[in-house]
């Protein structure tokens, strides 16, 4: 080569690769940041070379000691990446060379192929805990705003139209549930992730006498008894995907989750709406008309699903097709990945940071949950509870809802008579009809699981409160 290092895999080769292709082919742009994943590597794997006998102990402490140098060489923001040597293996394994001969040892029993599969799976287990962290994080600023407002009545919609009326605490419950399924699909990815495939080589393993239980022990890829988790076979280990995908894919649907909410802080927070009032310091201007309060932070959040949903979309193209074991194709699996991390771990971060900000308007959140039109399911289910079969209980209240529209009149300022006389199922309509329309009344018999009465709104708000202490 031109600057007179030689590729590792140049040995059959009269010359080096062209200059455009040097920088078409490096990933060592974006997989440098797997510096700590990869040390962590080849210092559990210079130890089962120690131990097994192909390492001696100065040797393997020569090359250990290296390692963090190079760490806080990179950390200090010292280390020269050389892009003409391709990827974060060569340039780590190079600039130890320059510390330590017995560098030259350390690949001894391994492949770049497992050495990544490794590194990824230590990402992928890292990736997950943070996310779950983070996730945790908006779950606990979801729930301080759902005990705030536990009990402000709210209307709810289907197809953008009033439904039925719940709470604030009972709306705001629906998208933790929402995240905790995300928590629990990391939780899962870092659970597939947690299997060593350090030692299979290429494809075929080797034909040294390295010892994979020890590498998987050192390196945390242990089940719950503490033994050892190892890939059954090479040829799978190398070529296999599927955490790529699984993260991409929990990356994505947590990016749903956080687009429907950010839509509905975004209705919420409308002239139209006015049911909350959101933080300056996550919304901005307009450059031309001044009374202008954009929700900036949740149209971008909103827009960033899209962005997750692409990557896992690349990562099923790039894999589609591809024969076993690894392919050049592959070595754009990475950023994706990195890139859900990055978007999605900010994403959580601000939408927290936007929670924690907002204000709830409960008098606009009353008002609209005023609206006796929302009720009006539980007039048929009072007929219902009179005998009425629910059919005939629901055509008798849109015989009710229409003569309240053509007399102008909410519903319970309809005469008996005109209620009576809406539908002959009306004649089971008592004296107390009228009562179906106060919300206290219609939170009081919703107290059964899954339903916004005041006991088990705050029944699940104490058991996330306990889950996330």
């Amino acid at each position: 080569m031109a600057d007179g290092k030689q590729a590792t895999w140049g040995g059959r080769f009269s010359g080096g690769p062209s200059e455009l292709m040097k920088w078409f082919g490096e990933s060592v742009s974006f997989d440098k940041r797997l510096a700590p994943f990869d040390v962590n590597g080849s210092k559990a794997h210079s130890s089962m070379l120690e131990k097994v006998g192909l390492l001696s102990v100065d040797e393997r402490e020569d090359i250990h000691k290296g390692l963090d140098e190079i760490l806080s060489e990179i950390a200090a923001g010292t280390f020269e990446w050389d892009p003409a040597l391709e990827d974060i293996h060569m340039n780590l394994e190079q600039a130890l060379l320059a510390k330590t001969p017995a560098a030259a040892k350390l690949h001894a029993g391994r492949s770049r192929n497992d050495q990544i599969a490794t590194d990824m799976r230590l990402f992928f287990k890292d990736a997950c805990v943070k996310l779950g962290e983070a996730l945790e994080t908006v779950m606990k600023s979801l729930l301080g705003q759902a005990r705030q407002n536990a009990s402000v009545p709210i209307a709810g919609y289907t197809h953008l139209q009033r439904a039925q009326p719940v709470t604030v605490g009972h709306h705001l419950l629906a998208h933790v549930e929402a995240f905790a399924r995300d928590r629990m699909r990391f939780f899962e990815v870092a659970d597939h992730a947690n299997v060593c495939p350090l030692g299979s080589g290429a494809i075929a393993g080797s034909t040294l006498p390295i010892d994979r239980s020890f590498v998987a022990t050192e390196l945390g890829f242990v089940d719950d008894q503490g033994e050892p988790r190892l890939t059954a076979n090479g040829m799978d280990a190398v070529a296999d995907r599927d955490i790529f995908v699984e993260f991409a894919g929990a990356c994505a649907t947590c990016g749903l989750h956080i687009s429907r909410l950010a839509e509905d802080f975004i209705l919420w927070n409308s002239s139209e709406f006015g049911f909350v009032v959101l933080p300056d310091s996550f919304t901005t201007g307009s450059s031309l008309m001044p009374q202008k309060k954009n929700p900036d932070s949740l149209e971008l959040l909103r827009g960033k699903t899209g962005r997750l949903v692409g990557n896992l979309q690349n990562l099923y193209v790039t894999i589609k097709g591809l024969p076993l074991t690894y392919n050049r194709d592959l070595q754009e699996d990475k950023p994706p990945v990195f890139d859900s991390f990055d978007q999605l771990g900010i994403g959580l971060a601000v939408l927290a940071a936007t929670i924690d900000g907002m204000e709830i308007n409960a008098d606009r959140c009353r008002e609209a949950a005023s609206d006796p039109m929302l009720l009006a399911t539980d007039l048929a289910d009072y007929l219902v509870e009179r005998g009425v079969p629910f059919r005939d209980a629901h055509h008798a209240v849109g015989g009710v809802v229409a003569e309240a529209e053509k007399a102008g009149v909410i519903l319970p300022d309809l005469t008996d008579e005109q209620a009576k006389g809406a539908h002959p199922a009306c004649a089971a309509l008592d004296d107390d009809w009228r009562e179906v329309f106060d919300l206290d009344r219609a939170f009081a018999r919703r107290e059964k699981p899954g339903m916004p009465g005041p006991t088990q709104i705050a029944t699940r708000i104490a058991h996330w409160e306990n889950l996330l202490d």
